[in-house]
Formats: structure tokens, C-alpha cells, sequence
């Protein structure tokens, strides 16, 4: 029996929406299909259906077994071809892709100067758009015809397409070596993480600048640019530094503010220079800067113009919720922040088949971050675990790393001793194992290992002599990692001064120059 989670039909038909299963049953209306058909029958039980379940469509009758996969791929085929017709889904690049079909029809039936002059409206709209691929091949259609039909319309009409042809060839090839090394400085982000040594630093830098395409900035428009501050941004995320990826991801957004109607047809990309932005702004604690970023981005998100799907709702859900937690860790508003709780946990079960595992990992990681800065050790516990059993977590080793690393100390806040050994030697066992053992962990395990045997009144000096070793990791290149997971000096300081922690941080946020 196929299950839910892997039955792509069964998926594809409970993501509709209310109006999407109205327009598709006026879609079949419109084919002049009756009621009985087997699709529509299929469909109509499909979304009766909680759980997908294969023996009772073939007890139904709708369909004998050796015709279900048949059935069921058709099915697939005219539920999209109804969401494509859809007006929710209609938007510039589908417009283009439809006016280059209709061309391309009317190319075939002879009609010449008829498919020319769609060709060159569409033509037109794809370049004001940045739809350049598009536009390139709408060029290469036009010198097709041409080629058969002498319009005379236009002297040097041959050279004007022959130049134009190249001119997109050139900025669709700059594209593409752009994109690519965006996407492998990603790739190499997700296999390796930061840069953990000189020699990796000087491999990396190697990389990106042997990898950089010669271009003139000038002549570079808003899509060559993006791809441009994309692959500068990885980088710096690569080398940790923060300051330049605070840098290009605002140069990321600004971009497309500059340029709104980008917004509006590339929302996704809008949307993950934001997250990238908060994400920046974060780590160089721009506590203004963030709020105002973020509410700009919630007002532009607002308008009515702003495109409506699933997709974009799961990656608003996800940013937002994400920098909303952010803004309270760099106040230190851990309590401020339980509202957001259960609202996040929500959105996760609403999401459930949308949004990956590493992304809900985050969000426990988070949750377990927000009740250790309020003081409630267990709570934080709990979430933690959810992370350190979760066999799947196989891409983001660090996070696992450091909910381990806060597991052993909330274990100690919570006078939870008793598991501490245990945890130590599960926790070192796994460092050694993905070879990222880095000072501020052998630092923290030696530290809590040894805690058995300080006598209580040598606690505080142990405290002060941790948070002076500690500190000098502060602003370390390659060590400066571990203080983005876990702000484990404002601990140390609220041990040693026996004040919460979030008040610690509260005060730290208030000195801090914006």
C-alpha cells in the first residue's frame, strides 16, 4: 500500500484549496465531462479521503487495479493544467511562456506576421521583466520566421535580432556562472560549513575568486546583480564575516525595493534576502536596524499586490517567526517571547508536509534557547531532546552539536548532575566523530566534567577562570561560531554574578551603540 506521505496525487489534491477544488470542477465542466467520469470520481473520493488508502478506491468500483496508475496520472495532468488556468497563479512569467505558446502556434498554421507581432510584445514584456532566458529564446523564434518570411518592416532587421541575440546570450551566460557559484559556495556551506582554519579560508577564498566571472558592475542589471551579491553573500557567510553579509544582503533587499515590481514576480527571492538580512543584522546585533527591516518587510507582505500561495505562506511563517525569536535573544526578552510558542508550534503542525525537518529542528533549537534564557531548564530540556534523538539530522551536524553542548548545561542548571556523566561522554564521543571538536566545546566539556569534584565554594573562581578562556574566543575568526548558537558568556556572567541570565544580556543590548 502507497502512503500518504508518498502518494504525490493524494498529496497534490488535499493541498487544494476551497476555490482551487471549485475552479477545478468548472475546469472539468468546461470539457464537457460528465459527472460520472473516472477522474472526476477518483478525485471526488480522493478528497473525502483522510488517509490514502489504495484497497478502497478499487473497492469503489471507479477503477480496476491495472488502470489505477493511468488514471491516476491523468488526473495529476488536468488538476494542474485547472491550477495553471487559475487567475491566483497567473503572473508575468506564465503570461510570457502563454503568448510564446501562442506564437509558436501560429507559426506552425503560417500565420507569420501574426506570430511576429506576439513575439514582439511578448518580447518587450520579458525584457522589461528580466525575463531574459525567455527573451532569448523569443529571439531565436523571431529569426526562425524571419528566415521565411521577409517582413521588410524593418531595415537591418537580420543585424538588429543578430545583436539583440548575442547582447541576451551574454547576460544569460554571466547569469548562469553567477548562479552557479552561488549555489556551489551553498553547496560547499552544507557540506562543510564555516571555515574552520587558515587553510580552509585561503581554499575557499581560492574557490569564489578563481570562480568570479569578469564583468563590469555598469552594465550589470537587477538580475546579474542579484546573482552577483548572492554568491559574495555566501561567501562571507563562509568566512565568517558577518559585517560584509550584513552588507550584500542589504544590498539584496534594497535591490528589489528599488526595483518593486521584482517583488512581486520573484517573492520567494525577496523573501530569503530578508531572512538573510535578519539573519546578519543578528549577528552583529543591529537591534534597530532589524525591527525596522522586519516591519518593512511585513508591510510590503501586506499589500494586496503581494503574490498568495502555499509556498510563500510556509517561507513567511518560517522567516518571521524566526527573526520575531531573534529580536527577543538580542534583548533579552526570553519571557516576551512565550507567546510565540504556540503560535510557532502550530504553524509547524499546519505546515507539517511543507516545511523540512532541519527547519522544525530550528525552531525546537530556538524554543529550547528562549525557556533556558527565562530560566526554565526542563522545558529546554525537552526540546533538546527532540533534536538529539532525531537520527535524520544529517545536514546541520552544528545544530546537533550545540543542543548538546546547551543540554549539558541546562542538565547542570537544573541541578539534573545525576545524567551529567552519562551526556559528557555521549556528547565528546559525538564531537569526535564529526571532527569538530573546537576549543569553546573542549573548553565547556572540561569545564563540566570537572564539576564533581570543585567543592562549592571554588565554583565561582572556576566560573571566572572559564569566562576568561572563553573570552579570548570572542572575536576569533574561527571559534567565534559557538557564540552564535549558545551566548555561553552571558551565562558564565550570570553564574558569576548569580543574576539571570536574560538580565545579563538585557543590559548588554542597552549598551550596545546603533
Amino acid at each position: 500500500m502507497t502512503s500518504q506521505q508518498k502518494d504525490t496525487l493524494f498529496i497534490l489534491v488535499k493541498s487544494l484549496s476551497k476555490s482551487e477544488k471549485r475552479q477545478f470542477k468548472l475546469y472539468v465542466n468546461r470539457l464537457g465531462v460528465n459527472a460520472d467520469a473516472k477522474f472526476l470520481a477518483l478525485f471526488n473520493l480522493l478528497d473525502k479521503m483522510h488517509d490514502y488508502k489504495e484497497a478502497e478506491i478499487l473497492k469503489s468500483g471507479i477503477v480496476k487495479k491495472q488502470q489505477l496508475s493511468n488514471l491516476k496520472a491523468h488526473l495529476y495532468k488536468q488538476i494542474l493544467v485547472s491550477l495553471r488556468l487559475n487567475p491566483v497563479n497567473q503572473n508575468i512569467r506564465l503570461q510570457i511562456r502563454e503568448q510564446l505558446d501562442f506564437a509558436t502556434i501560429l507559426y506552425h498554421k503560417g500565420l507569420y506576421k501574426q506570430s511576429l507581432k506576439i513575439l514582439d510584445k511578448a518580447k518587450s514584456v520579458a525584457i522589461e521583466n528580466q525575463e531574459k532566458v525567455v527573451a532569448y529564446e523569443i529571439v531565436e523564434l523571431e529569426k526562425v520566421i524571419e528566415t521565411q518570411y521577409i517582413t521588410r518592416s524593418i531595415s537591418g532587421r537580420a543585424d538588429e535580432l543578430a545583436i539583440q541575440a548575442k547582447e541576451l546570450s551574454m547576460q544569460n551566460v554571466l547569469t548562469s556562472k553567477l548562479s552557479n557559484l552561488s549555489l556551489q559556495l551553498y553547496g560547499i556551506m552544507l557540506k562543510f560549513g564555516y571555515v574552520k582554519s587558515d587553510e580552509e579560508y585561503k581554499w575557499v577564498t581560492e574557490y569564489y575568486e578563481a570562480h568570479l566571472p569578469k564583468f563590469k558592475f555598469s552594465d550589470l542589471d537587477f538580475r546579474e546583480k542579484l546573482w552577483l551579491y548572492k554568491a559574495q553573500l555566501w561567501y562571507s557567510f563562509l568566512i565568517q564575516d558577518f559585517l560584509s553579509c550584513y552588507k550584500y544582503s542589504l544590498k539584496w533587499v534594497e535591490l528589489f525595493y528599488e526595483n518593486e515590481q521584482m517583488i512581486y514576480l520573484n517573492p520567494v527571492f525577496f523573501l530569503k534576502g530578508n531572512n538573510y538580512l535578519f539573519e546578519s543584522m543578528f549577528y552583529v546585533k543591529n537591534r534597530t536596524g532589524f525591527e525596522e527591516a522586519l516591519k518593512k518587510m511585513e508591510d510590503t507582505i501586506a499589500n494586496e499586490k503581494f503574490p498568495k500561495n502555499d509556498n510563500l505562506d510556509v517561507l513567511i511563517f518560517l522567516y518571521t517567526y524566526n527573526s520575531k525569536l531573534n529580536l527577543h535573544f538580542l534583548d533579552g526578552t526570553f519571557e516576551d517571547a512565550f507567546p510565540l510558542e504556540n503560535e510557532i508550534l502550530y504553524g509547524i503542525k499546519e505546515f507539517n508536509d511543507k516545511i523540512d525537518e532541519h527547519h522544525i529542528m530550528v525552531f525546537y533549537y530556538k524554543l529550547a534557547c528562549m525557556h533556558f534564557g527565562a530560566g526554565d531548564n526542563k522545558k529546554c530540556i525537552s526540546y533538546l531532546k527532540k533534536i538529539i534523538n532525531n537520527k535524520n539530522l544529517t545536514m546541520r551536524e552544528d545544530l546537533m552539536c550545540f543542543a548538546r553542548v546547551l543540554s549539558l548545561v541546562a542538565h547542570y542548571e537544573a541541578g539534573m548532575d545525576y545524567h551529567l556523566e552519562v551526556q559528557l561522554k555521549s556528547t565528546y564521543k559525538f564531537l569526535l566523530k564529526m571532527d569538530d571538536l573546537h576549543e569553546v566545546q573542549k573548553e565547556m566539556i572540561k569545564f563540566l566534567r570537572n564539576l564533581g569534584e570543585i567543592y562549592p565554594h571554588e565554583l565561582k573562581d572556576e566560573f571566572k577562570k572559564l569566562h576568561k578562556t572563553l573570552k579570548k574566543y570572542e572575536d576569533h575568526p574561527y571559534e567565534k561560531r559557538a557564540f552564535l548558537y549558545l551566548d555561553i558568556i552571558s551565562w558564565l556572567e550570570s553564574n558569576i554574578e548569580n543574576r539571570p541570565v536574560g538580565q545579563i544580556i538585557r543590559e548588554k543590548a542597552k549598551s550596545l551603540i546603533r
